[in-house]
């Protein structure tokens, strides 16, 4: 589908929106611009994309405002390629696209929190191993933005989870989701190897997509030594590809526990998570 395919609708934003990023490849260039993806020949490679029309779509993307370009190297000149405020604004877009073809084209439509270990969503989670993890900083419930990867550790334990009930009342049906519950236990566990991973040189961290503010009134109640960011935004959730579900009108992230080096690269993951207690001695024996 290209621009020309859709009539003028000057006052329906769908049609407007299609008019815009309307064609298959634009989204998966800035499905990958959002993995960290930021040179032509990576693109072209992740994408198996002729060059001319990868050249026309980023070209698009220039123009519409959704990708900037900047020179990195002259004679002859290379662009790197990044998202503007714009185009990341497109990243719930995606998550909800991945969300809906996990569910709907790959699954059976079943509303799931996990997902079985043969399952396209485990393949493309495990896939992550050896793969770099992009500069990412989210709200944290210190009140500042903390990369994801702690740099001053010589490994990263980062765990997703879906939600805790505390203290914001979970969503109706939520214990009949499989593998929703467990969010309180799992940060309990981890805060109380909290020594023993720091003892090892490794950082942990929790991530979910709740508002900062209900995170940090969590951590209060349970006091939580760990930090928990909030990836609201979805954007580690698009950089990662990580898996999802909807309940509550949210984006709920379902449980993955990643090691991370400390030069960035999935080392191991552990997905999906069946056995929170032995998920996190997992962890800390492989970090």
């Amino acid at each position: 589908m290209r621009r020309s395919s859709f009539s003028p609708e000057p006052d329906c934003a769908i049609a407007q929106s299609l008019g815009v990023i309307g064609d298959g490849w634009e989204l998966l260039i800035v499905r990958d611009l959002a993995r960290g993806l930021d040179r032509f020949d990576q693109l072209a490679d992740s994408l198996h994309i002729s060059r001319k029309v990868l050249t026309e779509r980023l070209t698009g993307l220039v123009d519409s405002g959704i990708v900037e370009r900047s020179a990195y190297q002259e004679r002859p000149t290379r662009y790197s390629y990044s998202l503007t405020p714009r185009g990341r604004a497109l990243l719930p877009v995606l998550v909800a696209l991945q969300d809906w073809g996990d569910r709907w084209l790959l699954g059976d439509g079943s509303l799931t929190g996990t997902n079985d270990a043969d399952e396209p969503p485990a393949h493309r989670i495990h896939e992550l191993v050896g793969q770099r993890v992009p500069q990412i900083s989210l709200p944290s419930i210190a009140g500042t933005a903390l990369d994801v990867i702690d740099p001053d550790s010589r490994a990263t334990v980062l765990f997703a989870y879906p939600a805790t009930g505390r203290p914001t009342p979970l969503p109706d049906g939520w214990s009949e989701i499989a593998g929703a519950s467990g969010c309180t236990l799992e940060n309990r566990l981890f805060a109380a190897r909290y020594d023993e991973f720091a003892a090892n040189g490794v950082a942990v961290r929790g991530v979910s997509t709740q508002r900062t503010d209900e995170q940090r009134a969590f951590a209060n109640a349970e006091e939580i030594p760990h930090p928990l960011l909030s990836d609201l935004e979805l954007e580690l959730t698009a950089a990662l590809r990580l898996p999802t579900f909807r309940a509550g009108g949210y984006e709920r992230l379902k449980r993955v526990v990643l090691v991370i080096g400390d030069d960035r690269v999935v080392k191991a993951v552990r997905y999906p998570v069946t056995d929170i207690a032995d998920a996190v001695d997992w962890a800390l024996k492989t970090a």
